[in-house]
């Protein structure tokens, strides 16, 4: 099984792979979904050769609730991937952050584990940075990428570059050993990411080994970036050059499959975490087509996604679905595919898509729209009820801060947070996908459209046990990456007077604390100058412990 995209899912089973790809792309990025400038053939050849999803969506406007409830099946208010610090507030994982996936949590790379598959996140994972958190402790066999987003370069007195890992050794940094040229754009990592796949899928199909691959790079996501042969091919600027790479990267994928003559036994699903970053458009963002705003909102821009499913053989060419999608389908249809059961003992969110995407069945289901811990819209059909909008606040956008430039839709795209619980705002998004013109309260349609949707409503509240919020805490102390320390015991020391003058801030604060000493009951004892520069430079990433 294979994932590909902004985020590619890659799955090999009896089905023998399955793979996925995800990225932050927009629905109107691919020439297939209209782009005029039509630089992506490898993903229309995609398209050409599977199926499209028009009507396909994330779990939230941002990228840590969406990838959790991608890899759980379920809602990140069930999963705990929101905060309840401020009402409908979006919340990530930045590298300060002290929560993250909970261990009750059950991930498809653990279940597909027990059935034999072999498993290998490539790229951002954004579930958490500390030990507990790691990717290999969730069912990934194997992992090349980052903790987060590749934000930065930062002072490493405040806090460090964010790190990168081959499973659980930490390999460098950002902006230190993996170069990020911010001037030019110019930077080598989807490259690295796309050896990594190739690599993988080769050493499976020699053992012939199951296997599952997720592929979620970030080039996409501001600061964007691409490989120097990329740059300034694009008529979209710099976005478009990060674009065209990885639509480069994923044909090579796809052709590789093929190559070693198992395409047939493989399938692939493309899609995005979330809209299109329209705040960051036009050079560093991209294109969510006719839809209203982007990211970080629970209009349509900010959560209807690309999605293309491949599978030769199996899925019939050149066809379009309009099936009420979600990325949450992927959990349950990944474990279709392997032949196993979703867990019944929590509330999995995820349809199997497999009637939809083998027969054209149409599933009737309802597509919720969560913005942190609040229900802002439902969809129902071509229905669309907003029970909340917002777009984002007076005072950020004062400051130039705008989820939908050019966008501004009375009384829609508000930037105070307006309740419509009592009388919803309702679209119909077949004659009005951008969702500029609300129907009329006192019309019929209205009335029969708000019947249905009231109801599912009514039943999901009833249902609904939200889950611990896991991204209300942040706290600079657990910026040190836990899980490289080398094998216990370690004997760690401080000198004082040192300090203020040679240590980063963030290193401070850990030693300080002692925040090593209660999590790993290690020995701190006095020690030389040396000594502790040595640690410091080991946290900063040059594995130099000293004697």
């Amino acid at each position: 099984m294979c994932y590909v995209g902004p985020k590619m899912f890659l799955w090999k089973g009896t089905l023998t792979s399955c793979g996925v790809f995800l990225l932050q792309m927009g629905w109107g990025d691919l020439g297939a979904f209209g782009e005029p400038s039509k630089e992506t053939p490898n993903l229309d050849q995609m398209a050409a050769e599977g199926m499209l999803f028009l009507d396909f969506y994330t779990a939230n406007p941002l990228c840590s609730p969406s990838r959790a409830a991608l890899l759980t099946g379920r809602l990140p208010v069930r999963n705990g991937f929101y905060t309840t610090n401020g009402h409908a507030r979006n919340a990530y994982t930045p590298q300060d952050i002290v929560g993250g996936i909970q261990d009750s949590e059950l991930l498809l790379p653990e279940l597909l584990k027990k059935a034999g598959y072999t498993n290998k996140i490539i790229g951002k994972w954004h579930l958490g940075h500390r030990p507990q958190f790691h990717p290999l402790r969730h069912g990934f066999h194997e992992w090349f990428g980052s903790p987060n987003c590749h934000f930065g370069p930062y002072d490493n007195r405040e806090r460090p570059n964010i790190p990168v890992y081959r499973d659980w050794e930490m390999v460098g940094r950002y902006y230190e050993d993996f170069k990020i040229d911010l001037k030019t754009g110019e930077a080598n990592l989807t490259q690295l990411y796309l050896q990594e796949a190739l690599d993988f899928i080769s050493k499976q199909q020699a053992s012939q080994q199951p296997f599952f691959l997720y592929w979620a790079i970030d080039a996409t996501h501001a600061p964007v970036y691409a490989s120097k042969q990329f740059l300034g091919t694009s008529q979209r600027g710099l976005y478009g050059d990060a674009v065209r790479e990885i639509d480069d990267s994923i044909g090579k994928i796809l052709k590789h499959l093929q190559q070693l003559g198992i395409s047939e036994n493989t399938f692939v699903f493309f899609t995005s975490d979330n809209g299109a970053a329209l705040i960051s458009a036009p050079e560093q963002g991209g294109s969510n087509g006719p839809f209203l705003c982007g990211k970080q909102t629970t209009f349509e821009g900010g959560m209807r996604e690309p999605a293309i499913a491949w599978w030769p053989g199996h899925i019939p060419a050149g066809g379009v679905s309009h099936q009420l999608g979600s990325v949450m389908d992927l959990f349950s249809t990944s474990l279709s595919l392997a032949n196993l059961q979703p867990p019944s003992d929590r509330q999995i969110d995820g349809i199997d898509l497999l009637p939809a995407i083998l027969q054209g069945k149409l599933i009737d289901r309802p597509i919720f729209y969560y913005r942190g811990n609040e229900l802002m819209a439902v969809r129902a059909g071509l229905y669309k009820a907003h029970y909340w909008t917002w777009s984002n606040s007076w005072e950020e956008h004062s400051k130039g801060i705008d989820f939908c430039p050019g966008q501004s839709v009375d009384g829609v795209t508000t930037h105070t947070q307006e309740e419509h619980t009592v009388l919803p705002l309702l679209f119909h998004l077949g004659r009005d996908p951008g969702e500029k013109y609300p129907l009329s309260f006192a019309s019929e349609e209205y009335q029969r459209a708000m019947e249905r949707i009231s109801g599912l409503v009514q039943q999901h509240k009833a249902a609904l046990v939200p889950g611990q919020p896991q991204l209300n805490v942040c706290d600079q102390a657990v910026m040190l990456s836990l899980s490289s320390l080398p094998a216990l015991p370690l004997r760690l020391c401080y000198h004082p007077t040192l300090r203020a003058e040679k240590l980063p801030k963030w290193m401070e604060l850990i030693i300080v604390e002692k925040l090593w000493l209660q999590k790993w009951s290690l020995d701190f004892k006095s020690c030389s100058d040396k000594w502790i520069i040595s640690v410091a430079n080991w946290s900063l990433g040059t594995n130099n412990l000293g004697s």
